[in-house]
């Protein structure tokens, strides 16, 4: 049969793996890149295949950091 001492011994050892563990688990968390292998994947095969990609206009003028656009260009129906 397994003595008390060797059970305080194991649940002691145990505990300390677990412990160590979680901190090793939200280390790699914190550290970790925002974006996946697979999310990655998927934006080379989207920019390939044009699904999704959404390219700046060079002919609207933002006023004052807002983002808001001004009228210039084919948009506002002046050339």
């Amino acid at each position: 049969m397994i003595s008390d001492n060797d059970l305080y011994t194991l649940s002691i050892f145990l505990g300390s793996c677990a412990m160590l563990l979680i901190v090793l688990y939200h280390f790699l968390e914190v550290n970790a890149d925002e974006n996946t292998n697979a999310e990655l994947n998927a934006d080379l095969k989207d920019e390939k295949s044009g699904v999704g990609a959404v390219k700046p206009r060079s002919n609207i003028k933002t006023s004052a950091g807002t983002g808001v656009g001004v009228g210039s260009g084919s948009a506002s129906g002046k050339s």
